[in-house]
């Protein structure tokens, strides 16, 4: 399970729980530069093309190809990881969009050109900020439980978040995914409340990478823990047994 920006693999305490009572081993590592004792500096200056590396090389380390399951920008990372390493299943939730996937909001677009008011921020770690969480990624949280999350939130990579958010500004393509080397069954989901990768976005990425969707109705961004992330979990574990028992049969 891979967590998305200013975050870490603490994000999926609640989440994994389920899969590990059905059966599951899960790993949720913490992206290079999120550990509890990294420091922002650990993040400058690093690209979604090491979290992806890191990523496809603890694939690799496994004795058979896991589900990979990625949240906002780690659906992103998990992506190009996917594109490097061979997995059994790739489920996206709530994806940052790969590099030609324009965003279909507002706030997307403003929040691309609102990281340019930092100054050249690719070239920091940009801090977490309580009132864009509040409104657009925890936004479904009670008080109690955004601000607890929030405090759990650290500084993230401004270079991967202009090579995501600003990718057509980015020569490099670098988060450019090679679907045609994912070869393993695709799920995308999104809560149609959400304003950060909005349905229509995120149908634009399972169009690309020719994967089933679904939309939470009344659900927001963060579909790994708001209410309603029993239901999340549940739709997951039911579409990777359907695809274990085809690849059995």
């Amino acid at each position: 399970m891979v967590h998305g920006g200013f975050c870490g693999g603490w994000v999926f305490e609640q989440f994994r729980q389920p899969f590990e009572a059905a059966g599951h081993a899960c790993l949720t590592p913490d992206l290079r530069g999120h550990g509890a004792g990294d420091r922002g500096s650990a993040v400058v200056s690093v690209s979604m093309t090491d979290f992806a590396r890191d990523i496809a090389a603890l694939i690799e380390a496994q004795p058979e190809p896991p589900v990979l399951i990625g949240h906002s920008m780690g659906g992103l990372v998990a992506m190009m990881a996917a594109a490097r390493a061979k997995v059994r299943a790739l489920v996206l939730l709530a994806p940052s969009p790969p590099w030609g996937v324009a965003g279909s909001s507002l706030e997307e677009a403003g929040s691309a050109l609102a990281l340019h008011a930092l100054g050249p921020f690719w070239l920091q770690s940009v801090d977490p900020d309580y009132a864009s969480a509040r409104l657009y990624s925890l936004d479904k949280l009670d008080k109690e439980a955004r601000k607890a999350t929030f405090a759990r939130m650290t500084a993230e990579s401004g270079r991967a978040l202009w090579e995501t958010l600003n990718w057509w500004l980015d020569p490099f393509m670098t988060t450019s995914v090679a679907v045609d080397r994912i070869k393993a069954p695709v799920l995308a989901l999104a809560g149609d409340r959400d304003l950060i990768h909005p349905p229509a976005t995120v149908r634009q990425t399972a169009e690309r990478l020719s994967a089933e969707m679904q939309v939470f109705p009344g659900m927001s961004h963060w579909l790994i823990g708001e209410p309603g992330w029993e239901a999340v979990a549940q739709t997951c574990l039911e579409w990777i047994a359907r695809q274990t028992a085809v690849t059995e049969a």
